[in-house]
């Protein structure tokens, strides 16, 4: 049996996924809608891959 390749694409969008809720669970900012000047990059990192994820072609 043979392992599946890697995703890197999804394993990159997870990861900001878990470190954009990891500091929006701890900033007081962040969570009234107004991004920290530490959450901020690490939320628009999140964004970006999210959109990079959803918009790519599917795979057969």
């Amino acid at each position: 049996m043979t392992a599946r390749p890697t995703d890197d694409l999804f394993v990159r969008y997870m990861k900001a996924f878990e470190d954009s809720t990891t500091h929006l669970r701890g900033c007081a900012a962040c969570q009234t809608g107004e991004p920290c000047e530490v959450g901020a990059p690490i939320h628009e990192r999140f964004a970006r891959l999210q959109d990079a994820y959803n918009n790519r072609p599917k795979q057969r």
